[in-house]
């Protein structure tokens, strides 16, 4: 992709670390921000689609790095950080992407370890990972580097309406965002900008179960306004846009991109 000189949408010379990068909403994100001139950096658990994601994201003439990554586990986040610093030499935005949904029959049948479960990757890893992402932004800043950092977290409608059977994926979904509100503001100063995403239904590995069963989509594909799904490719243009210099003045906020589904 050939930009303007001087788009202020060129992210030439900067990294860019997506979790849960190697498919759905993240790798949409991810191939935006290749063809912008970012490097990437994807942390995923299944080795295979993470190679998958590079090899698609090669096409894209940037540095690019993918790490097994479990970012429930602290020590793995920690090290994983060090290393994609390490490789390619900073990281300037953060997509905090990786997720899990929620497997259980009806909330007075949710053990704990599914409740646990679900809060170890989408809040405790939400944590580590943009808990690691600030530190080496403000060890920057405090440095003299004045070039700020952006965290982007991937949130869900269920933080605001809840989730039947999932109040495990919705409680974590709200905890997000009021991290990211906090951050924003403790860490203006350093110039990290944090703002949230949230999509509406979207394809993906996680959705496909729900877009298989007819009940489903009869039900929910009627309140979508623009009466359809929404694809990956659709969130690399918001990725783009929040790790440019255009959303230098853009922190704390919950951008929804969801077809309409929201304001039915």
């Amino acid at each position: 992709m050939t930009l303007p000189t001087g788009s202020q949408f060129d992210l030439s010379g900067q990294v860019a670390l997506v979790t849960g990068g190697n498919g759905g909403i993240g790798l949409g994100m991810a191939s935006a921000l290749a063809a912008h001139g970012s490097g990437v950096a994807i942390w995923g658990t299944n080795p295979a689609k993470n190679d998958a994601a590079i090899e698609e994201l090669s096409q894209h003439d940037v540095e690019l790095l993918s790490i097994v990554c479990d970012v429930g586990d602290e020590g793995a986040v920690d090290q994983a950080m060090d290393d994609t610093i390490s490789e390619l030499g900073r990281v300037d935005s953060v997509f905090v992407n990786a997720g899990v949904g929620s497997h259980a029959r009806s909330f007075v049948e949710m053990s704990t370890e599914e409740w646990r479960r679900v809060m170890r990757v989408n809040l405790d890893g939400a944590f580590f990972t943009s808990r690691a992402a600030a530190r080496h932004m403000v060890k920057r800043s405090d440095e003299g580097d004045e070039s700020g950092g952006s965290i982007v977290f991937t949130s869900s409608g269920s933080a605001f309406y809840g989730q039947q059977s999932g109040q495990n994926y919705g409680a974590s979904k709200a905890g997000v965002n009021a991290m990211m509100k906090a951050i924003a503001v403790q860490h203006a100063r350093h110039g990290v900008r944090c703002n949230s995403i949230l999509p509406g239904w979207v394809e993906s590995d996680m959705t496909a179960p729900a877009f298989g069963w007819d009940r489903f989509v009869d039900s929910v594909l009627p309140r979508v306004p623009m009466r359809r799904w929404g694809t990956p490719e659709e969130f690399g243009g918001i990725a783009v846009y929040l790790a440019s210099r255009a959303s230098s003045y853009h922190t704390g906020d919950i951008i929804t991109i969801d077809g309409g589904y929201h304001s039915f």
